[in-house]
């Protein structure tokens, strides 16, 4: 079909290329977006669809001052992200199993490897992990949140308008990385965004520059084949 349609087929070029390219970036220039980029950004991507059109998003973007306040109240909370406690929602499994453990093991030592991080270096990768909540030096930070009383399925509706905006801002020539690390700390983001109670945080999302000198932005992950997790029939 696409070798008929030359449009079709430039079109199917362009959606893929921002799909390919998009990664979790974790070091950013300070390079600062405009309001109007972000708005565009944010715009584009509440057309994911949304059972019965609820559109359960909601997002508090920050830059500058009050994005350090958020970093400042989680970095000296005195709570460790391994202590930390996940009482809103449980990202991960309470016990990884495989093939899941492989896989996340994989992704750590690839990430900690690229940043010369031994296995045994806690304290280093400690430090890397609390980039999180300084989001990774990028200048906007967007701290997401949902209604506690919607269900399941508009958490799946969320991710398809995450997806977007990441999608709408390699488009742009930006990069992205979404942080679920936020979540445990909600008590320390709430007071500084004045978030009500009835919103969960969901996660966290950096946006801006890639800084292309530093290492951990070479690290790339990997996709298991189609054929592992594919099954066609008729």
């Amino acid at each position: 079909m696409l070798e008929n349609n030359p449009r079709i087929a430039g079109d199917a070029e362009i959606v893929d290329e921002a799909i390919l390219s998009r990664r979790s970036v974790r070091a950013f220039l300070p390079d600062m977006v405009d309001d109007d980029t972000i708005r565009a950004i944010l715009a584009v991507a509440a057309r994911a669809p949304s059972g019965t059109n609820m559109q359960p998003w909601k997002v508090y973007v920050t830059k500058g001052e009050s994005k350090q306040r958020i970093s400042d109240a989680i970095l000296n909370s005195g709570i460790r992200a391994e202590k930390a406690d996940w009482d809103e929602y449980r990202y991960y499994p309470t016990q990884f199993f495989e093939p899941y453990l492989t896989r996340r093991r994989a992704n750590g030592f690839g990430l900690y490897g690229a940043l010369g991080i031994g296995r045994r270096e806690v304290d280093k990768m400690r430090a890397q992990h609390d980039r999180n909540f300084v989001f990774f030096d990028a200048p906007v930070g967007m701290i997401f949140t949902i209604d506690r009383r919607l269900n399941q399925g508009s958490w799946i509706d969320y991710g398809m308008f995450l997806q977007n905006i990441m999608v709408a801002a390699r488009g742009r020539g930006l990069h992205t990385c979404p942080q679920a690390a936020f979540a445990p700390y909600h008590r320390q983001i709430r007071p500084v965004l004045d978030i009500p109670d009835e919103e969960i945080v969901v996660c966290g999302m950096a946006l801006g520059h890639e800084d292309t000198s530093k290492p951990e932005n070479t690290f790339r992950t990997d996709r298991v084949p189609l054929e592992d997790w594919v099954k066609f029939s008729e």
